[in-house]
């Protein structure tokens, strides 16, 4: 597992085709998502505490499913390519996966050099995702797995514009 994280965050395509592949990585998947989210949390943790942290994980769960059944959806009709083919779960995976570089962000905490990793991090998350995408949906062209990021990201915000609203409401 370890082995792919790092393969993901250094954006090996390779690693993306075997996460994909390998139908036993589900829950790898899951958990290098809250490996991250608890990476992020502690980072975190004078902002959101411990409550923070929790929710943060339940959060980061559920955030990774609707973004693997949003990424599913628009990139397999919207915008399908001829060789797409793909399942709800190689998304899962490989968008799991691509979450990796993320575990950087337990350094957030450290005056001045905590908010230059947590960009880093986040921008090879987010170059990640894209590599994922392409991947898991058998894209040929980068540019469209841009795209399937671009038209779901509004979905995804929305989702997740509620979700912290619940979080904020509930722990309020």
């Amino acid at each position: 597992m370890i082995r792919r994280m790092i393969g993901a965050a250094m954006l090996n395509a390779a690693t993306f085709e075997e996460v994909e592949a390998d139908g036993s990585a589900t829950k790898q998947a899951m958990l290098v998502v809250v490996i991250v989210a608890l990476a992020t949390g502690v980072g975190a943790i004078g902002t959101g505490g411990v409550t923070g942290l929790v929710f943060g994980v339940i959060i980061g769960l559920a955030g990774w499913a609707a973004w693997a059944g949003i990424t599913f959806f628009i990139g397999t009709t919207l915008l399908r390519g001829p060789d797409t083919q793909a399942d709800w779960g190689e998304l899962a995976r490989t968008l799991g996966f691509a979450q990796s570089a993320g575990v950087l962000k337990v350094f957030a905490f450290i005056p001045f050099l905590g908010p230059i990793v947590f960009v880093i991090a986040s921008i090879l998350q987010l170059a990640a995702m894209v590599v994922a995408i392409r991947q898991a949906l058998d894209y040929t062209s980068t540019w469209r797995a841009i795209g399937v990021a671009l038209v779901g990201f509004i979905p995804y915000a929305i989702l997740m514009a509620i979700l912290q609203s619940i979080f904020r409401t509930g722990s309020g």
